[in-house]
Formats: C-alpha cells, structure tokens, sequence
C-alpha cells in the first residue's frame, strides 16, 4: 500500500479552503490542491494526480455528486478514492452518496486537528 500523500479538496467556501489547507498541510503534512468548484477540479486533477479526493457536496454550478459523476465519467479518477465533505449528515444521505462511488463522507463542521487522521483512517481501510 502507498503512502497517502496528495489531496484534492474541492470547495466553494474560502473559510473552509484556508482552515482545511492548513490541516491537511501542517498537520498531516500533505500535499493539497484546492479547487473552488467542480469545473476547476475536473480541469485541475490529471495535473495534479492527488491519492484521494475530499470533495463538497453542496456547491453552485456543478455539486460534489455531479462533480464525481464527470469525473467518473471522463475516466479522470483511476481509481482515485473519493471522500464527500458536507454537512448533510443523515444516515440516508450517506448511503446516498456512497452508491455515487464515494468512499467514506466526512462532516462538517470538521476538526481541523483530525481531519488528516479520518483522511489515513479511510486511506488503510480501503487499501487493507
């Protein structure tokens, strides 16, 4: 198993942009690109060939689930995990977004100090 080491964080809200870039950054000592809409993450992700994908569900233009239903698509994630990030909690909303072909879903609000952890957490389980 490899190393979890890139991450994409798709995201529209700067506030969350800043706080999740500098826990995925400082405290798990990734590496991260942010993208602020699903357009720029499909433009944006060949590039940057990330090991998972933290990607919002609730965004203007093109949502988290049409996002991954692009990428799927366009067979632009080779088996690159993707994690939803999102405050919709429910347990029906999860097995929802786990049929799109997602990982895992972490909520928000998250902990800026373990959010890296659930990132590994997820990582090992699927690579196990």
């Amino acid at each position: 198993m490899s190393d979890l080491k890139r991450v994409l964080l798709v995201d529209d809200e700067p506030d969350i942009q800043a706080i999740a870039k500098l826990s995925l950054e400082k405290v798990g000592g990734f590496t991260s690109l942010i993208c602020s809409s699903g357009r720029e993450a499909i433009d944006q992700i060949s590039g940057f060939k990330p090991d998972i994908v933290l990607l919002d569900v609730m965004m203007p233009d093109l949502d988290g689930p049409n996002t991954l239903k692009q990428l799927q698509e366009k067979d632009l994630l080779n088996d690159t995990p993707v994690v939803f990030f999102t405050a919709k909690v429910l347990n029906s909303e999860i097995e929802e977004l786990k049929e799109l072909g997602a990982e895992d879903v972490i909520s928000k609000p998250f902990d800026p100090m373990t959010l890296p952890t659930q990132l590994k957490d997820i990582w090992s389980r699927i690579n196990e």
